[in-house]
C-alpha cells in the first residue's frame, strides 16, 4: 500500500513538471516564431529596397558554394587516383 502511494505521488510530481516544461516550450517556440517572422520581414524589405545588391549577394553565395563543392570533389578525386597508382 505504501508503495502505490509513493508511485502516485511521484507520478503527479512528474505530471506537474511536464506541464510546466510544455508551457515554457510553447513560449520559447512562440518567441522563436516571432523572431523568424521579423527577420523574414526585414529581409524582404531589404531586397525590395536594394534588388541589385541582393542579387549580387545571392550570386556571391552561389559562387562560394559552387567553389567549395568543386574543391571537395577535386580533393576526393586526387586521393582516389593516388591510391590507384
Amino acid at each position: 500500500m505504501a508503495n502505490s502511494n509513493s508511485n502516485s505521488t511521484s507520478s503527479s510530481g512528474n505530471g506537474e513538471s511536464t506541464s510546466s516544461s510544455q508551457g515554457s516550450e510553447k513560449s520559447f517556440l512562440a518567441s522563436a516564431q516571432e523572431t523568424v517572422a521579423g527577420a523574414v520581414d526585414a529581409t524582404v524589405q531589404a531586397v525590395k529596397d536594394h534588388p541589385v545588391a541582393a542579387a549580387a549577394v545571392a550570386a556571391g553565395a552561389a559562387a562560394a558554394v559552387g567553389g567549395a563543392v568543386y574543391a571537395a570533389t577535386q580533393l576526393g578525386g586526387d586521393k582516389e587516383s593516388a591510391s590507384k597508382k
